[in-house]
């Protein structure tokens, strides 16, 4: 069973990492499928990603129902996280933002198209899903088990999905693959845009998108980003605290003397050594 304190720290972890990085801000969520239970995955209360800790991350079923009780708000868009789950039995991670990168994408209805290595991890092709094709005129937000379940099947078997006017919602294997899909996606459309602007943007062929996306799945790749903008996350403060581990409970005294296990013979040649001090 692995430890839920330390898988809680980096579920919270990897939300101020995203905030951090400028994918997520006041708004955006991360959640992990739970490690032990596939039928339930962990988000935390609704808070800015870049303030959560560890206690604020909860258990959910894949209805996105709270498995205790809450005391707290949330979420209200977390049908997007328990409907992928439904539909994609691999995926261990999920993320959705409106990073300013990708929002250009998302209200042009353009394709964001890998331009570098590293935005090969986003995949040959982030498909779109527009609200208003099935409900109409909506507030936008995904809150209805319908809309969540529509949701997952634009993404299909993709890694990411454009939500028009809205924002993105990414997958991983894990957190660590999921967060350097997520940012390494924002830094090719980042990229994209600014190739457009200067006349050209010419893509990675399918090839090329196949055999990097891989590679930069890798744990070998992902641990060293994962460790790069831990250390970045360091260096502005943002390392979200640990849980106080319980104090050990001080034994009671017994109220009776230590019996010795000194035989005779070596009481008495201490006695006799204490004398010749």
């Amino acid at each position: 069973m692995p430890d839920l304190s330390d898988v809680r720290y980096q579920v919270a972890l990897a939300n101020r990492m995203l905030a951090n990085e400028g994918v997520l801000d006041a708004f955006g969520h991360v959640s992990l499928r739970h490690p032990a239970d596939p039928d339930r995955y962990l988000l935390s209360r609704s808070r800015s990603p870049g303030l959560i800790e560890p206690d604020d991350i909860l258990e959910f079923t894949l209805d996105s129902e709270p498995v205790a009780p809450p005391s707290v708000s949330l979420y209200a868009e977390r049908v997007i996280h328990g409907c992928i789950y439904q539909a994609r039995p691999d995926v261990m991670a999920v993320c959705h933002h409106h990073a300013p990168a990708v929002m250009p994408f998302c209200i042009a209805s353009l394709p964001i198209v890998a331009v570098f290595q590293l935005g090969a991890a986003a995949g040959e092709e982030v498909p779109f899903w527009n609200q208003r094709d099935e409900f109409g005129d909506t507030n936008l937000l995904v809150v209805k088990p319908e809309e969540g379940r529509s949701l997952a099947r634009a993404l299909g078997q993709q890694h990411a999905v454009l939500m028009n006017h809205h924002g993105a919602t990414v997958v991983g294997g894990d957190l660590r693959e999921l967060v350097s899909r997520s940012i390494f996606m924002c830094h090719n459309a980042d990229y994209q845009l600014r190739a457009h602007l200067l006349g050209k943007a010419p893509t990675l062929t399918a090839g090329e998108i196949r055999l990097a996306g891989a590679l930069n799945a890798m744990p070998n790749v992902t641990n060293r980003t994962w460790e790069y903008w831990t250390l970045r996350l360091a260096r502005a403060g943002g390392l979200p605290p640990r849980a106080a581990k319980p104090k050990a409970r001080p034994q009671a005294a017994s109220g009776r003397r230590r019996t010795s296990t000194r035989t005779p013979a070596q009481g008495q040649k201490m006695r006799k050594s204490r004398r010749a001090r």
